[in-house]
């Protein structure tokens, strides 16, 4: 019979929010490059594109968790669906892995330079005594804060958040749907604490972002890593929502799997984060 299904894949309906979200995503990266700028209206246009996105993520994850359970997402379209989010994770190590390469080229093969106004020219910088200068990642009198201060309490924070979001997940493939309720609330309310304090970490820092690499380098890698654990904190929310909801079952959750992936994909980060960045990155230098 014409129009019969008879394969277990998800054919999808023509959607407008691909292309809203496309259109907002331009107009968001417009914006920021007008606020760098300083450019008039750039209030608008950022604004503008916000929003758009924000429709678009409440549009368009709607309308998959709805086709999830009008039963469209079959064990083919689950498989494929795991696919897609193990390749998003990996595009998100090597984002990563970008700033991870920065922060230890800044500093094995440090280069210090110096600008000559009069010339133009940008020479290497020797000591007073005709040796190369020694350059070190962190400037010599810069303080840096103290590892195993607040980065400490926050790594295991993280890893308490990832056992708390690991019993959610047992629990509901047992079927025990207060389990998973309690697991999550844990884990959102560890990643908001572990937010609160890098907030107050920034605060009271005794750097700025500008300055030198071992600052910037600093700022960006544990600032986007922050980023992340608010986009998760915000998809386990979601995910305790849709559990109120009655949404979940032991055989498909892929919704929640997916948010415990990236979880502990967040976790693993933030290790590397406190080995590399706080512990190794400012060793021999001032604690603050």
């Amino acid at each position: 019979m014409a129009g019969t299904k008879n394969h277990d894949y998800h054919i999808l309906e023509p959607d407008i929010w691909p292309l809203i979200g496309a259109f907002s995503a331009l107009t968001f990266t417009s914006g920021m490059v007008l606020m760098m700028h300083d450019m008039a209206s750039w209030q608008i246009v950022l604004g503008l594109g916000i929003m758009g996105l924000i429709a678009t993520f409440f549009s368009w994850f709607g309308n998959v968790v709805k086709e999830a359970q009008g039963g469209d997402h079959t064990p083919v379209v689950q498989l494929h669906m795991r696919y897609g989010m193990i390749l998003f994770i990996a595009s998100e190590v090597m984002f990563f892995v970008g700033w991870f390469w920065a922060f230890f080229d800044f500093a094995l093969f440090p280069e210090p330079l110096t600008y000559d106004p009069e010339t133009g020219l940008t020479t290497t910088l020797f000591g007073q005594e005709g040796a190369l200068a020694r350059a070190t990642l962190v400037p010599e009198g810069m303080e840096v804060l103290d590892p195993f201060s607040l980065p400490l309490l926050n790594t295991l924070i993280l890893l308490c958040s990832g056992t708390t979001v690991t019993w959610a997940h047992h629990a509901l493939i047992h079927g025990d749907r207060d389990g998973l309720k309690k697991g999550l609330w844990a884990t959102i309310l560890l990643g908001v604490l572990f937010t609160s304090i890098q907030a107050y970490e920034y605060a009271v820092a005794p750097f700025g972002f500008g300055g030198n690499t071992y600052s910037s380098g600093f700022y960006m890698a544990t600032g986007f890593h922050g980023f992340h654990v608010l986009v998760g904190t915000i998809f386990l929310i979601v995910c305790l929502l849709r559990a109120y909801k009655g949404h979940f079952t032991p055989r498909q959750h892929f919704g929640f799997e997916a948010a415990a992936w990236y979880w502990h994909f967040v976790d693993v980060v933030w290790l590397f984060l406190f080995i590399a960045v706080y512990i190794w990155g400012g060793w021999g230098a001032p604690i603050h």
